[in-house]
């Protein structure tokens, strides 16, 4: 499910490597420092910028350093980001990127953090950092998800957004489909949705977890979670009766495939009450033709889907009761099956 803010700025990485194949084997060379030399490159590499122009870019990432150092987070964060955007062929420019957004988790600039963090993976998808950087990414996910505020410039706090959490989870998927972080990123988008009161997105993401990554540790988890989801729907037995079957289903389905897990009690509960929900529906309706219409062929029918759909329940033990009533009544009146009586008008 493509969110918002993936479709508006926040491109996958997968698709950008296609147009920054160039900037490959210019990010393979390895960068350290020290605080006596600074920062060098090491491996045989070049910078990728040579004169003048390499000279500035080395001078600023060293300046950027000094000033993390020395805990000027928000010059540090600045000259980073400057190195990055001036210097983009250089082989400082994904480390730069990858710093800054560090260190906007410091400073809980965590909607900055997460831009510069997709920014390295959209211009630099091969950088040897990519699953660092899907870790980082996902802990601003979840810090937000748990209720942190993102600090506007680094001292204006905001309000708690899980919607953007959601949003952000749903991109870390989007950036890494086989990484272990996307069945967790699916099911913490789920939490926040449900948070949120948007079970149908809530449901779309575990039902993606269950489909996509079934051999996950948090596919039994989820499971009972789109039972729980699904049954939260289900209006009662007088209204559609759909969601009552996709909770029972998934319910059933949690049973047969995890018969030994710790929550199997659960999950049969769950089948318990909707089987009952959905016999009771039958009976609704059947009492409908009974009663109201006088159609006892289609009650019948109704009353007997209601002993199929959980035998030997409660709802069953009813059903039959209406059946022998129903044969009563169909003694006793004059009425043919399927007839109804005609309408008698009174005057007075």
């Amino acid at each position: 499910m493509p969110t918002r803010l993936a479709r508006r700025s926040l491109v996958p990485a997968g698709i950008a490597a296609v147009l920054v194949l160039w900037v490959a084997p210019r990010a393979r060379a390895d960068l350290t420092w020290t605080p006596a030399t600074g920062w060098q490159i090491t491996g045989g590499a070049e910078a990728g910028l040579t004169g003048v122009k390499g000279r500035a870019a080395l001078d600023l990432m060293n300046r950027a350093r000094r000033d993390e150092e020395a805990h000027k987070r928000h010059a540090a964060i600045n000259a980073y980001e400057k190195v990055a955007n001036k210097f983009q062929g250089s082989v400082y420019a994904p480390e730069a990127l990858f710093r800054a957004g560090q260190l906007c988790i410091e400073d809980k600039q965590y909607y900055r953090g997460f831009q510069d963090f997709q920014t390295t993976l959209r211009r630099y998808p091969n950088t040897k950092r990519f699953n660092d950087v899907i870790g980082e990414q996902y802990r601003i996910a979840a810090l937000l998800l748990d209720g942190a505020h993102n600090w506007f410039w680094g001292w204006l706090p905001g309000w708690t957004n899980r919607t953007r959490a959601a949003e952000y989870m749903q991109v870390i998927v989007l950036n890494a489909p086989y990484s272990e972080y996307a069945p967790l990123a699916l099911m913490d988008s789920a939490r926040a949705d449900q948070q949120a009161k948007n079970t149908e997105e809530a449901i779309d993401s575990l039902d993606r977890l269950v489909n996509t990554y079934p051999q996950s540790v948090l596919a039994p988890v989820a499971y009972l979670k789109l039972g729980d989801l699904h049954a939260s729907e289900s209006q009662g037995p007088k209204y559609d009766q759909a969601s009552t079957k996709e909770a029972m289903t998934y319910y059933e389905d949690f049973m047969i495939l995890f018969p030994g897990d710790a929550n199997i009690g659960h999950a049969a509960e769950g089948v318990d009450k909707m089987k009952t929900t959905l016999a009771n529906s039958k009976i609704y309706i059947g009492d409908y033709f009974f009663y109201k219409r006088y159609n006892y062929e289609a009650a019948k029918v109704f009353y007997n889907e209601a002993i199929t759909a959980y035998p030997d329940s409660g709802p069953a033990k009813l059903a039959k009761k209406r059946l022998a009533s129903l044969d009563l009544a169909i003694q006793k009146n004059t009425i043919k099956p399927g007839q109804v009586p005609k309408k008698r008008f009174w005057l007075f």
